[in-house]
């Protein structure tokens, strides 16, 4: 029902895309994230909660309807719903039904709470296409709320010896997860963190959605002999490195991937300290998706998608490789 295609997952029942990666007239897009949400296509259908993200992404004008959650749309043959995915606001499960059969594609997810997006929703299935972004038995994720207390205590040390913490994280999904965590946390060096220039537009849509956060401010706003010495500013890993540092003094810095999980990740990359927070499945999360989903057919991509094909296959189910543009980053 949903092939690979040059430019992207096709669904021919209903003549449309989903994440496709080149021009197309219709495409149903899972999140915003660059490698699902790509500029020029005709028409763009996606979850209302992140139809936001995906204008700031893509443009105001683009030619987009937001789907509330379980709402039933038509196209052609096929009868197609948007599902909460857990990933970032707004993310999707795109369950597609069509001469009986009901395939679900997922989009990138997670199984834990995040307190701003959504939960994961199981979807039965007959098809599932997965993610395999961290398909391997050691990727196994705390809970975040315990990763925001380790981020807390680490600020705090800092903040006693006089140095800044600047923490490396995604701008989309993970500096607000990480805002939200922190709100929670007791007795913080400061009630303020602050932004790179990256992540406030990304973490404003969040506010306006109504997501409670710690309060932000942008760094470009601070004078440039502003004492950063107790402070915690969020900021991409592009960041890492660049003249934009110097302005922090004596600083730590901080990565929160879920790459920390592996021993030796942090230190290559001179980070002075990781946080294994991630919004992709882990490993038992993937697994249990996929037996609760009911689905006896199984396409894996981007990611480990040999482990979890093997993996799967020993179980009797169907499972196959699916190559797509998607990409598994370094801050995932």
């Amino acid at each position: 029902m949903i092939e690979p295609t040059d430019r992207g997952l096709y669904c021919r029942a209903g003549d449309f895309y989903i994440d496709p990666w080149r021009p197309v007239e219709r495409a149903l897009i899972t999140h915003a994230h660059a490698d699902h949400a790509r500029a020029g296509h005709g028409r763009y259908w996606t979850a209302a909660a992140g139809e936001a993200l995906l204008r700031h992404r893509l443009g105001r004008d683009i030619d987009c309807q937001g789907v509330d959650y379980g709402e039933m749309l038509r196209f052609g043959d096929a009868r197609v719903s948007f599902h909460p995915a857990g990933h970032v606001l707004g993310s999707s499960q795109i369950r597609v039904e069509a001469a009986g059969e009901v395939w679900v594609a997922s989009g990138d997810y997670k199984r834990d709470h995040d307190p701003t997006c959504a939960d994961f929703e199981i979807v039965p299935c007959d098809a599932f296409i997965t993610e395999a972004t961290f398909a391997l038995p050691v990727y196994r994720w705390a809970p975040s709320a315990d990763v925001a207390r380790d981020v807390a205590a680490w600020w705090r040390d800092n903040a006693a010896a006089g140095r800044a913490s600047v923490l490396f994280c995604y701008a989309l999904g993970k500096a607000q997860r990480l805002l939200a965590e922190l709100s929670e946390c007791a007795d913080l060096p400061e009630d303020n963190a602050y932004l790179h220039g990256a992540l406030v537009p990304l973490t404003q849509i969040y506010r306006e959605a109504g997501i409670e956060m710690l309060a932000t401010t942008p760094v470009t706003e601070q004078p440039r002999d502003h004492d950063f010495s107790r402070s915690l500013t969020l900021a991409p890993p592009s960041a890492a490195g660049s003249r934009w540092m110097r302005r922090f003094g004596e600083h730590r810095t901080g990565f929160a991937s879920g790459w920390m999980r592996i021993r030796g990740n942090r230190r290559r990359r001179g980070y002075d300290r990781g946080f294994v927070l991630s919004d992709h499945a882990d490993w038992p999360g993937l697994i249990d998706t996929i037996e609760a989903t009911g689905a006896q057919r199984v396409l894996a991509t981007h990611g480990r998608t040999d482990v979890l094909v093997a993996y799967l296959r020993e179980r009797g189910i169907a499972a196959e490789p699916l190559v797509t543009d998607y990409e598994d980053g370094p801050d995932v």
